[in-house]
Parts: structure tokens; sequence; C-alpha cells
């Protein structure tokens, strides 16, 4: 079973990496040995990818390679695909950005934004402040929280610390979640009890 899972993804990952990159307007790709300069509208970021692979550029598009093509050993594969996602993700970041929603429910609970720090009202005896790291914008409109930025990784990590400053509780669903998340409320012991007369 395990095996043949592994297969899969690895027959997967080869057949992404088989896919061609349209690079879109603005964004310029520059390719040397074996590091990407990727430039557009919204930043500039840089990758290093694995000397097994090629990538190469031909107007719009580009293609990553297995530099042998005889090379079938499952780590190649698996590269090969990562590698072609992850360039696609940095030329989405530099042309358009990465965005994640955050809502806070709970009575009393609020952000804002003061110079480079997001602070919280949790329901601590304390507020709680996240420094806003280079890099990355964070707007505050009622109760909803927008992180956003060029790297899709550095994105989903700050929304994840962000969240963990207080994760929604199981009972009456109060914390930070993403907009998309689905919280599975549990019933409480006073609940129970009355159920059960």
């Amino acid at each position: 079973m395990h095996f043949a899972l592994y297969t899969f993804s690895f027959i997967f990952m080869s057949r992404v990496g088989k896919k061609f990159i349209l690079v879109p307007e603005g964004v310029e790709v520059n390719v040397q040995d074996n590091h990407l300069n990727i430039k557009g509208p919204r930043g500039f970021l840089e990758l290093d990818y694995d000397s097994r692979l090629k990538v190469e550029k031909q107007e719009n598009m580009i293609s990553v390679l297995r530099r042998n093509p005889k090379d079938r050993a499952r780590q190649t594969k698996a590269l090969w695909g990562l590698t072609r996602n992850l360039i696609n993700n940095i030329i989405l970041g530099v042309s358009e950005g990465f965005k994640k929603k955050l809502e806070i429910q709970g009575v009393g609970y609020r952000a804002n934004v003061q110079d480079k720090k997001l602070v919280l009202d949790l329901g601590f005896s304390h507020a709680a402040e996240y420094p806003i790291p280079d890099g990355i914008e964070i707007k505050v409109e009622k109760n909803i929280v927008s992180v956003s930025g060029i790297d899709k990784q550095e994105v989903g990590q700050v929304a994840a610390e962000i969240r963990f400053l207080r994760p929604p509780e199981p009972y009456k669903g109060k914390g930070i979640r993403y907009m998309d998340e689905y919280v599975r409320r549990k019933v409480g012991k006073k609940a129970t009890t009355e159920g059960s007369k």
C-alpha cells in the first residue's frame, strides 16, 4: 500500500515537472548555473536548484528538465516536480503576490497594526505583540487579519504563527482561525449533563 502511494507521488511529481511555466509580462527571469533570479512588479526572489536539473527559458516559457534524461531515480523525479512548483510559486509571488486571511472570534477580541507590530487583544491579561517580518504586509479590517507577501511559504508561516497565538477552542469557537477553516465544536459538560436527564 505504502509502495503504491510513494510510486504514485513520484510519477505525479515527474508529470508536474514536465509542465511548462508561463512567464507573465513584467517578470524577468535570469538563469545562471544552478541559480535563478526572478524579478516582477511586486518584488525580487532567488532560487538555488539541484545540479541534477537544468532550467531553460525560451521567450515567455520556462521548462525544468533532468540534466541527464536517463536519470530515473525517485529522488530526481521528486526534485523535478518540486523545483517546477517552487519556480511557478516564485513567478506568481513576484507578479501577483500571496494572501492568507485570518478571522478573530470572541467578545472583546481585536487586533490592530502599530508601527511594525500586530497587536492583539485575545482575552489574556496583556496584549500579544507579533513583530511583522520584512517583506510581509499585514492589514486589519474589523475582525479580519490579512497577511500578504511575495513568498508563499513565508506568508503561510506568518499566518500559522499568528493563529498559534490563540487557536480556536472547540466549545465556543473563540480564537483565531483561517477564513476557510472549519472548527469542529464539542458539546460542553453542562449541555451533556442536561441532555442526559
